[in-house]
């Protein structure tokens, strides 16, 4: 589990006295446990590992934002401690599709849905979250399918 991972990386990180790395784990469980309090079920289970990925996601989108505030800033320390950050929380991340991957998966999912227009970007975008969730940024990979189909 996706969960068990982050606490045994952080285990590890406090052993080999490696402060950002433990610093950016701390933060990665605060945000998880503040999911799990906000979204807490009848059934007393917390995020699965696709709630955790989407959640680490959203943490690199965020960095990466603030890396380029702080670059235009004049503080490139903290741009560098966000980048740091980043690439940290992207270890538990699967591997990203380049462009071209991207670019090939939009268009075999255009296909297989039958896409003809715009009409059918939802299904088409739908078809790709469930294959390649965690994989890929859907908002280009949304200007992509819309290019395929306009």
């Amino acid at each position: 589990m996706l969960r068990d991972d982050i606490k045994e990386a952080l285990a590890a990180a406090m052993k080999a006295h490696d402060k950002r790395r433990v610093s950016t784990l701390r933060l990665i469980n605060a945000a998880i446990k503040d999911r799990d309090i906000a979204a807490r079920t009848d059934d007393g289970e917390g995020l699965g590992d696709e709630e955790i990925r989407q959640l680490l996601a959203k943490m690199v989108k965020q960095r990466e934002e603030s890396s380029v505030i702080y670059a235009e800033a004049g503080r490139p320390e903290l741009a560098e401690q966000e980048r740091e950050e980043m690439e940290i929380i992207r270890s538990f991340l699967p591997r990203q599709l380049s462009e071209e991957e991207m670019h090939n998966a939009c268009e075999a999912a255009v296909k297989e849905v039958g896409a003809t227009g715009l009409r059918d970007m939802g299904k088409t975008m739908t078809t790709l979250k469930q294959r390649y969730a965690g994989q890929m940024d859907f908002g280009r990979a949304s200007c992509v399918v819309k290019g395929m189909l306009s």
